[in-house]
This record gives structure tokens, C-alpha cells and sequence, in this order.
């Protein structure tokens, strides 16, 4: 297989990928350009502070007093603007919808833990635990299964 990749400011940007048959592999290829959206960072504001986050370093996004939060690897707050429905569609494939109310980083979600009640909580890299609703965790199951 090979590989190349040219960066020319000039040039529209196209990604032309030529295989013998599809796979697991194009079709990751695939859901990626697909989610890209040009933009890999959001703005966060906390007390005085503007932030740029970039997607990779937030744990999840999520609604606590109303207000769209995001929380970053290290635990810290920031609000960001927009609502939930909308940053969904404007976020990579690999944030999943975890709750009614919180969107989740796959890659920074440390493990899932039953709760004494019965049901799940996911506990992130920056500690931060998140409950998980029946129906999203059925749904992060199936995800889970096809790999």
C-alpha cells in the first residue's frame, strides 16, 4: 500500500483513496473525512478567561445549570456557546452521545462502571464519572460489538 500526502496552499483540497475492495479500514477512512468539518477546536470561557479547546483534550460536553459545559483532561469547566444538538453535528464521529444531556470523548472515556442502582457510569481520564442512559449504552454496546 501507499501513501502520500501533498500540502500545497494553492490547491483545493480532495482525498482520493484507490482500493481493491472495501474494508474496516475505508470504511474508518471514510466516517472520518466525512465527520471533518474543517474545524478541530471550540472556544471555552471560564471566569475571565477565553480558551481555545481542542477537541482531542475535551473529555465531554455536557448541561449542568443550563449552561453547555465543556470539561477538558484536567477537570476544569468551561462554558461553551451554542447548544448540545448543535456542537453534535459539528464534532468528530468519535463523540458519542452518552446521556440526554452529555455528549462523551470515546477516546478519553477510561472505563464503564455498573452503579449500585444498577445502572452505568462512564469514568473519564480526568475523573470526572458521567451517568450513561439505557438506551446510549445499548446503542455504545452495538458500536463496541462491530470492532
Amino acid at each position: 500500500m501507499k501513501y502520500k500526502l501533498i500540502i500545497d496552499n494553492e490547491r483545493e483540497e480532495e482525498i482520493i483513496a484507490v482500493v481493491h475492495a472495501p474494508s474496516a479500514l475505508t470504511e474508518q477512512i471514510e466516517n472520518l473525512v466525512r465527520s471533518y468539518s474543517g474545524a478541530d477546536c471550540m472556544m471555552g470561557y471560564r471566569d475571565e478567561e477565553i480558551r481555545k479547546l481542542s477537541f482531542g483534550e475535551i473529555e465531554c460536553i455536557t448541561v449542568l445549570d443550563r449552561k453547555v459545559i465543556a470539561i477538558d483532561t484536567d477537570g476544569r469547566k468551561y462554558r461553551i456557546q451554542g447548544r448540545l444538538r448543535e456542537l453534535e453535528d459539528s464534532l468528530p464521529s468519535y463523540f458519542i452521545r452518552i446521556n440526554k444531556s452529555t455528549l462523551a470523548n470515546e477516546h478519553r472515556i477510561l472505563r464503564f462502571d455498573a452503579a449500585f442502582s444498577g445502572g452505568v457510569d462512564a469514568i473519564f481520564q480526568c475523573g470526572y464519572r458521567e451517568y450513561v442512559s439505557r438506551r446510549c449504552f445499548a446503542e455504545i454496546r452495538r458500536r463496541y460489538e462491530g470492532i
